[in-house]
């Protein structure tokens, strides 16, 4: 089965999920979207508001810094991956550690099915969960913004690259500058 299938699964899982409380609050869950085949996969926290109006990641006013961000990496939607760690919305932008459990499994699924070279993690839950799934010592995304870390196991060999989530700059205008200058030396990564 090709990795378009997979995914196709996994989102139609993901719509079915009753594993959590969140099912009861969405309208339309969102898996991800993006290239199946992409070199670089990006996971923030969870749906907003939009995203579950929509059923798609990032079409909010974060999602378009986003696509700032990632014209200055040189990258386009279209070649990348964008997920989350939770598929169903946040009313509150806040994730419970039994929901995250419940929601992880499917991201796990699409990082082994994907294979990226580079995941750029989107804030501290994002960071956090996926620096801990390799044994990596949790730090404040203050103090590891854009810097790499290579990891590796049985499906996957990548760069994780913490940064700050776009949605940070709209609450504090005085980010934006730092996340410009992070995205930019994603622009001189090879992948």
């Amino acid at each position: 089965m090709d990795n378009i299938l997979k995914l196709e699964e996994i989102e139609k899982q993901v719509k079915e999920c009753v594993k959590c409380a969140l099912h009861k609050t969405r309208k339309n869950p969102v898996a991800g979207r993006g290239n199946p085949n992409a070199k670089v996969l990006i996971i923030g926290l969870g749906p907003g508001y939009n995203e579950n109006l929509q059923g798609k990641p990032f079409v909010g006013a974060a999602g378009k810094f986003l696509d700032e961000l990632l014209e200055l990496a040189g990258l386009k939607r279209k070649e990348v991956f964008i997920t989350n760690i939770m598929k169903c919305y946040l009313p509150k932008n806040i994730a419970k550690e039994d929901e995250i459990k419940a929601c992880t499994p499917y991201l796990e699924r699409q990082l082994e099915i994907i294979r990226p070279e580079v995941i750029l993690t989107l804030g501290n839950v994002a960071t956090s969960f996926m620096l801990g799934k390799f044994g990596i010592k949790v730090q404040s995304i203050g103090k590891i913004h854009g810097q790499r870390f290579k990891v590796r196991n049985l499906f996957l060999q990548a760069d994780i690259i913490p940064m700050y989530h776009p949605a940070a700059a709209l609450y504090n205008a005085g980010m934006k500058d730092m996340l410009r200058s992070d995205w930019k030396k994603i622009k001189n990564l090879e992948i």
